[in-house]
């Protein structure tokens, strides 16, 4: 096992618990932290050696205090767990900035390594160029209620991580040191005193505010440093081909959302919310340029007396000069010698009249037009390289190298949109609304009644003709209209805000080509897609089908083929760039038929995609829709990139961040940095296929998970469709139903309201429930029966299988992500779980016990490992320190549940009770294990 020297962050941890100490000594009673420290003193001793007497005197314990008391000692542990989290996040960090001051080869993942393992395999600069232009890398945040912590407790911790950094100084003097410890101590004391549990559950628009701070706080900042590092390390690298000044780095980076967008099973979501996300992305980007342009302004001091700039900024300071009134004043003389301050004015004014207008339009006026306002992002943009430009004419190209720059790539990067909102409906909602509009007009057939190949023939023969069609009946269905007015609504938007403003229309549970078909009809009723009077194509709307279960991802070879050979939708995809978007569900499919046919579903998906696309000399774009856990399809982005299918990816990737993902990843400077760059460079070394010749993945590799992929979900079906009171144990020996009165998004937890399946229960619920009793079967069932299955006793096999962990990404990532989830699993603790469920939990326990069992041995004899996570100390050694306070926590929450459950319906007060600890526990639970769902 890897050594990590990890005594500067025990050091921190221990100040931290002193400090959360120190507030509940002043401002609890005497029991709260005496209760604390022995449960977690005891659950210490009992992880180092068992003690059944001292487990018993603890759980008597945990079951003699009161609800109220119970409430705040979870409080304290969740408190703890926070704490923790900031001090190895700062930790992590810390011993990063050091390896860069060292002057040494960085890490592995950072651009710098990444361009020297390039460059050693011959990856000349003309090479590496093509694939920085190919670049783009697309995070999508999601409203995915994943998240269990309220933006106040984020903000909360914000603050306490950059006084935890600040305490890093070695040049700290003593009162200094004092001064932050007091300030640390006060922001715990609040943190104290601030409800972590939402009293009301959020509407979409807290949910796009929640997604806007982590723009406001980190990345406006980070976004330009990600780009200056990659030049840095084009610098050091590539120093004897030219260095940074021989190659263009262009804006790859790109951000999606799907807050405010995102209406498949959320009825909250319509077209005015919609409306209103768009609007509030944008007053957010454009508040933020007037802002970065005020810094330039005390910056770009120039005197037209001694320099003379550029005929190309002479001509747009021509171009200002109808507006120059209005912006001035009384003061129209204002930097009548200071050119660039005088533009910079101008540009400042003029974002204002767009904030104004977003903020009237906002607040329910009517439209005050355009006005001085910029007519598009290139306008600015054009404003801002004719700055630098002008700049570098007269000598100072130094100085439009520095700030100047880093608003240019921000505008590049973010426009006017901030990011681009993805829309997405499920499949049946289009068929209805086109089987209605079919309905209402004359001389069209009853869609209903058609198969699938005349629906294609209809949908394409109506999408060229020319003109914007007409409805034909006022009288539509809510649902109908509804739609038709999103559509409208992403016009309207596209005029009033950015023509990048939305990204994709996703359509989940996409099961044929008429799906896709069906949305630019309807679509063309706003004019998004179809042919002009001239006969020439237009389409303004990209369309993206959602496979989702494993027999969707089967068939999506003849689906996307059927597609792609529609004459109409060619020229269509043509006008909307030639790019052909795909989105892959990795939790309804882990769901359905578990973690090993989900992963390995998903890999083929992507080849057929590939050469479905390539074939026909399109490109394609995979969206990954993966969640936090690695039972939604998480784990490390580097490395989840590098598992791709060789030849696949081609520098582009888009793909979701949901939940607790957002605040780990893009809640502090540093940390957004570091998992930007991770994922960039990962996408870079599997675009290489681009520039030398990778190597194919091999045949018999494939044969054999083939056969694991069939025997592992032939093990999850057995559990979870086809044993008796499975169903029953999940609901009744997990908090799934609970779950949902945390109030942690705006969604319903079920598709069915009432319907106790597994294909009701939304895959969030479905993985989040399984952690919190400690057993997070959804990413790992299945993988020990499928391995033994394969290999019996046959040491030649077990070989094989040590070969694919070694030499296939993708099975390494996938083993490895498997067994990070499997340690944390405790099965002592789901046994008592179990129990919830009485008798009839025994016997499926069982079974999910013999399957962790077999999945620990046949990993680490895969592995060749004495413990699962021999290759991540630092992992191991973060679950060693939380799993002592992780205990007496689900202890308390099965407390919690027992009392919650059997109180009667009509004792609310009773429930109620029980309710604030269980939810506390819920919370404190995903803190400490650092994912829900």
């Amino acid at each position: 096992m890897q050594r990590v020297d990890d005594k500067n962050l025990r050091a921190r941890v221990k100040l931290f618990g002193n400090i959360l100490g120190t507030v509940l000594a002043e401002q609890e009673r005497p029991q709260v932290l005496e209760t604390v420290e022995a449960l977690r003193k005891g659950f210490i001793d009992l992880r180092q050696h068992e003690d059944p007497a001292k487990r018993r005197a603890l759980m008597r314990l945990i079951g003699a205090l009161d609800p109220h008391t119970l409430s705040h000692v979870v409080r304290a542990f969740a408190t703890y767990f926070l704490l923790a989290n900031i001090a190895e996040e700062d930790f992590a960090n810390q011993q990063r900035r050091r390896h860069v001051q060292s002057g040494e080869r960085l890490w592995y993942g950072s651009f710098d390594d990444t361009l020297r393992q390039l460059k050693a395999e011959g990856v000349s600069a003309g090479q590496l160029q093509q694939m920085l232009d190919a670049l783009r890398f697309q995070p999508v945040f999601t409203a995915h209620p994943t998240e269990a912590k309220r933006r106040a407790v984020l903000e909360a911790q914000r603050r306490l991580y950059v006084l935890a950094r600040r305490l890093n100084d070695p040049n700290l003097a003593e009162h200094q040191r004092r001064s932050l410890d007091q300030q640390i101590l006060n922001q715990v004391q609040v943190l104290w005193k601030t409800d972590e549990v939402r009293i009301q559950k959020p509407v979409v628009e807290d949910e796009i505010k929640n997604g806007l701070f982590y723009f406001r706080e980190t990345l406006f900042d980070t976004v330009p440093r990600v780009y200056r590092n990659l030049e840095r390390a084009l610098d050091n690298v590539y120093a004897d081909e030219g260095g940074a000044k021989a190659f263009r780095v262009p804006a790859f980076l790109r951000f999606g959302s799907w807050i405010g967008g995102d209406r498949d099973g959320n009825p909250f979501v319509t077209h005015d919310v919609t409306k209103m996300a768009v609007r509030l992305q944008s007053r957010e980007v454009l508040k933020h340029y007037r802002r970065r342009i005020e810094e330039l302004q005390v910056q770009l001091t120039h005197s037209a007396s001694l320099v003379r700039p550029s005929p190309v900024f002479e001509a747009r300071m021509t171009a200002d000069e109808d507006i120059v009134a209005e912006a001035f004043g009384a003061k129209p003389g204002r930097y009548a010698f200071e050119p660039y301050r005088r533009k910079l004015h101008l540009m400042h004014y003029r974002l204002g009249r767009q904030i104004a207008r977003i903020e009237t339009l906002l607040d329910g006026g009517a439209d005050p037009g355009r006005g001085a306002g910029y007519g598009s992002e290139d306008d600015l943009l054009a404003d801002l390289l004719a700055i630098s430009d002008s700049l570098i004419s007269h000598g100072d190209s130094n100085v439009a190298a520095a700030e100047l720059q880093d608003m240019i790539a921000l505008v590049r990067t973010f426009g006017f949109f901030l990011a681009e909102l993805d829309i997405r409906q499920e499949s049946s909602r289009h068929t209805q609304a086109v089987a209605e509009l079919f309905a209402k007009a004359p001389n069209l057939p009853d869609y209903n009644e058609l198969n699938e190949s005349a629906r294609v023939g209809v949908l394409a023969d109506l999408l060229s003709h020319a003109g914007t069609p007409l409805l034909y009946a006022q009288d539509l269905s809510d649902g109908t209209r509804e739609i038709l007015r999103v559509m409208r609504t992403m016009a309207d938007l596209r005029r009033e805000i950015s023509p990048r403003a939305f990204g994709a229309y996703v359509i989940s549970m996409t099961h044929q080509a008429s799906h896709v078909l069906e949305v630019l009809f309807l679509a063309s009723f706003a004019g998004l897609c179809g042919r002009h009077q001239d006969g020439s194509w237009h389409c303004d709307i990209r369309v993206a089908p959602l496979f989702e279960t494993i027999d969707d991802l089967a068939k999506i070879e003849p689906t996307l083929e059927q597609l792609l050979d529609v004459g109409t939708y060619r020229a269509l995809l043509k006008q909307s760039g030639n790019i052909q978007e795909v989105m892959l569900g990795y939790s309804d499919s882990c769901k359905d038929g578990g973690i090993l046919a989900s992963s390995w579903s998903l890999y083929k998906a992507q080849r057929l995609i590939s050469r479905s696309t390539e074939t026909r000399g399109l490109a394609c774009r995979v969206f990954h829709g993966r969640g936090g856990s690695v039972g939604r399809g998480g784990g490390p982005t580097h490395d989840a990139i590098l598992a791709q299918p060789p030849g696949t990816v081609n520098g582009d990737i888009k793909f979701t961040e949901q939940g607790e993902v957002l605040s780990a990843k893009y809640s502090n400077a540093d940390t957004a940095t570091y998992e930007l760059t991770m994922g960039v460079s990962g996408l870079i070394k599997a675009s290489r296929c681009m520039s030398v010749a990778c190597t194919p993945d091999r045949a018999d590799f494939i044969e054999i998970m083939d056969d694991l992929a069939q025997r592992g979900e032939t093990s999850y079906r057995d559990l979870t469709d086809r044993t008796p009171g499975f169903i029953d144990y999940f609901y009744e020996g997990t908090p799934v139903a609970e779950i949902g009165l945390l109030n942690i998004g705006s969604r319903p937890s079920h598709r069915s309201k009432g319907d106790r399946s597994k294909y009701s229960v939304r895959a969030i619920p479905w993985v989040f429930a399984w952690a919190q009793s400690r057993q997070t079967i959804p990413a790992w069932y299945g993988i020990g029966s499928a391995l033994k299955g394969w290999r019996g006793d046959d040491a030649e096999r077990l070989q094989t299988l040590r070969a694919m962990v070694r030499e296939w990404p993708f099975f390494r990532a996938l083993l490895s992500n498997s067994a990070m989830s499997l340690s944390k699993s405790e099965m002592s603790i789901a046994r008592e779980y179990a129990d919830l469920c009485g008798e009839a939990g025994g016997s499926v326990f069982d079974r999910i016990q013999g399957e962790f069992n077999e999945s620990n041995t046949q990993m680490l004899e895969v592995f060749e490992a004495d413990e699962l996570l021999g290759d991540n100390r630092q992992l191991a050694m973060s679950l060693a320190r939380r799993n002592p306070y992780l205990d007496p926590i689900n202890h308390i929450q099965i407390i919690a549940l027992r009392h919650y459950r059997d109180a009667p319906e009509s004792d609310q007060a009773e429930r109620l009770r029980w309710q604030l600890p269980l939810l506390r526990s819920i919370n404190a639970l995903a803190a400490g294990m650092r994912n829900t769902g």
